[in-house]
């Protein structure tokens, strides 16, 4: 095989290769459905013109018939008159027409034969035609539904490709980092403007009536005795006559009251620290 054939082997193969793989089925079967309509409007333009020829034919034949009677009367009218030469020229152009009449007659009937064979291969070509486009919207959505499927396996694929869910996790530790950073700086901020101490207040502050409102609700509901009622403080031995002041304090008393309030104050502010330290 020489050098050219090989070239031009190689070429043809490539086009074809191409054209193969550059064709949509869908165009492809929309194209060869308009072909086939194109044929179908041909077709119907031939069988529309073969069968002006059928009505021409019989129309002749029909003529040609009437041409036939027409000189056998007049003969018929030459005999009635005496003159036979007249009645055997009437009948010989009668003949004439009786033998037109037969070669109409059997191109009509080839004619109409055909017209009908016609006519039927019309009405296969229009059947094939509709069954074609019935197959074309079947293979179309066969079409379209086999692309839908390859991209959701190709979705899938996609999905079970491990470094999708990396980064996933990679995003999460940098969220989780993010998020550690920020609670810390937000600690550091209270801690370096005393709002510790008030957020600790605040805490207090909303739970102080929580351990009461549970022993009440437990009361209520029966798990607990009732409360016992406090008993009645003791009427005091002596009451304070109208009109008499009370005793003013001695020098010692007003010293020993002192030291206690300042006993008590540096008890509360030691007791706030220690708190606070926490």
């Amino acid at each position: 095989m020489g050098i050219f054939s090989r070239l031009a082997q190689l070429i043809k193969s490539n086009l074809n290769d191409l054209i193969s793989k550059s064709e949509d089925p869908e165009k492809m079967l929309n194209q060869v459905v308009l072909d086939m309509n194109n044929q179908l409007v041909e077709a119907k333009k031939q069988v529309a013109s073969s069968i002006a020829d059928e009505k021409r034919l019989a129309k002749q034949f029909e003529q040609e018939t009437a041409h036939a009677a027409e000189w056998e009367r007049r003969a018929m009218m030459a005999l009635r008159a005496g003159n036979e030469e007249l009645a055997k020229e009437a009948l010989a152009r009668k003949k004439e027409h009786d033998q037109l009449a037969a070669t109409f007659q059997e191109q009509w009937t080839k004619q109409k034969n055909a017209v009908d064979q016609l006519k039927k291969a019309l009405r296969m070509l229009n059947d094939k035609i509709e069954e074609a486009k019935r197959k074309k919207n079947v293979l179309i959505a066969r079409k379209k539904r086999a692309e839908a499927q390859k991209a959701i396996q190709e979705t899938m694929h996609g999905l079970r490709d491990q470094s999708a869910f990396e980064t996933f996790d990679r995003m999460a530790g940098k969220i989780d980092q993010l998020e550690a950073e920020a609670e810390a700086a937000s600690e550091i901020q209270e801690e370096y403007t005393g709002d510790i101490l008030a957020s600790r207040f605040q805490n207090l502050e909303r739970t102080a009536g929580a351990d009461e409102d549970l022993v009440a609700l437990k009361r209520k509901m029966g798990m607990l005795p009732p409360e016992e009622a406090p008993a009645p403080e003791a009427e005091a031995p002596k009451r304070v006559e109208a009109g008499i002041p009370a005793p003013t304090p001695s020098a010692a008393e007003q010293d020993e009251l002192a030291a206690a309030l300042e006993e008590l104050e540096a008890e509360q502010t030691q007791e706030q620290q220690r708190k606070a330290g926490r």
